[in-house]
């Protein structure tokens, strides 16, 4: 199996996981809000550890065997990792989206119905995770691939239950507030292709593609999830979940190499 398709199945699978987060709403289930924050930090402290042992730190190991120097390693890591950051924040303002608490935010959005803001803002957050899984494949380290499908995968199921639940407090139906989540993560495997396909074209690719997925992975977290999740005053609980998370997903990295 070509490792183009290997990054897109499981980037496919990884989105799929904001469906079965969403499965709940289809019960007329809801979590307190305690509950959501402390499950997004869960979410955040997976993709945090990610960024590092999944992304980070291969990159720099790619580019130190490929340059001899571990100065050019962590200077093309340091390049990465802000045009990572500076491409999500720039999609951040382009785009037209809203947050469920904050409300709308960038380019004037009038004409668009409030669903596709909604969609636009998840699609920022989902894209840069497909990305950074095809970006794992498309290296050749289908460990580590896997490894981060598996870690982003795990936040993704909160985040989906998150969308869904907010819907369902905008007046949307169960089943449409499912779908709308379930729909939300299938941009990752768009990400998930280009990622690996960049990588696969050029070796000199793979330590930029992994820290520019990483720079784009802790924007996200520092800007969107953890501002959040500290919002209704359950930072405590929030902070635990991130803990666990953050170890959880580094013992995943670890033990599957």
């Amino acid at each position: 199996m070509s490792i183009v398709l290997l990054g897109l199945l499981a980037s496919l699978a990884a989105g799929l996981m904001t469906g079965v987060g969403a499965l709940p709403v289809l019960a007329g289930r809801t979590v307190s809000r305690r509950a959501n924050d402390t499950m997004l930090g869960f979410a955040a402290g997976v993709m945090l550890s990610a960024s590092f042992f999944s992304l980070i730190l291969p990159g720099i190991d790619a580019a130190e065997g490929m340059y001899g120097s571990v100065l050019i390693a962590a200077l093309i890591s340091a390049a990465g990792l802000a045009l990572g950051a500076l491409a999500v924040a720039g999609l951040n303002e382009a785009l037209p989206h809203e947050h469920f608490v904050e409300g709308r935010e960038g380019a004037e959005a009038a004409a668009l119905a409030k669903i596709w803001l909604f969609v636009f803002a998840i699609t920022i957050h989902n894209f840069p995770e497909g990305m950074a899984v095809g970006v794992g494949f498309g290296g050749g380290n289908v460990t580590n691939g896997i490894s981060l499908a598996t870690g982003i995968g795990l936040q993704n199921a909160p985040e989906g239950l998150a969308v869904a639940v907010a819907l369902r407090g905008q007046g949307y139906r169960r089943l449409s507030a499912f779908l709308i989540a379930l729909a939300t993560g299938l941009i990752e495997p768009v990400g998930g292709v280009l990622g690996a396909a960049a990588v696969s074209v050029s070796a000199h690719l793979l330590p930029w593609g992994l820290a520019f997925a990483a720079g784009a992975m802790i924007y996200i977290i520092s800007h969107e999830i953890i501002p959040e999740t500290h919002r209704h005053g359950h930072q405590n609980r929030a902070t635990t979940g991130l803990t666990a998370g953050l170890i959880l997903m580094m013992v995943l990295d670890v033990t599957l190499g």
